[in-house]
């Protein structure tokens, strides 16, 4: 329900530049975008976002997303005793 609308916005069968300036502005708040982003300019040499603040997303996502995970299960969420 959340991945798929991501992905499409994510620009990653398309440039973003394709997009409205509406669409454009909302799909920078999507974090694939920068993922995205990054292995583009990998691979062709050629982004829509500047790279270094892609991997800079990139790595603050993942930091918060491994502090969820590490205190869900610290906490033991949903687990039975």
């Amino acid at each position: 329900f959340v991945l798929t609308p991501l992905t499409y916005l994510g620009g990653v069968f398309y440039a973003i530049s394709a997009l409205g300036p509406f669409w454009q502005k909302l799909s920078l708040i999507n974090p694939i975008v920068y993922m995205v982003n990054a292995f583009r300019f990998g691979i062709l040499g050629h982004s829509d976002v500047n790279v270094t603040f892609s991997l800079i997303i990139v790595t603050l996502c993942c930091a918060v997303l491994y502090g969820i995970a590490y205190y869900l299960l610290a906490r033991g969420s949903g687990m039975r005793e």
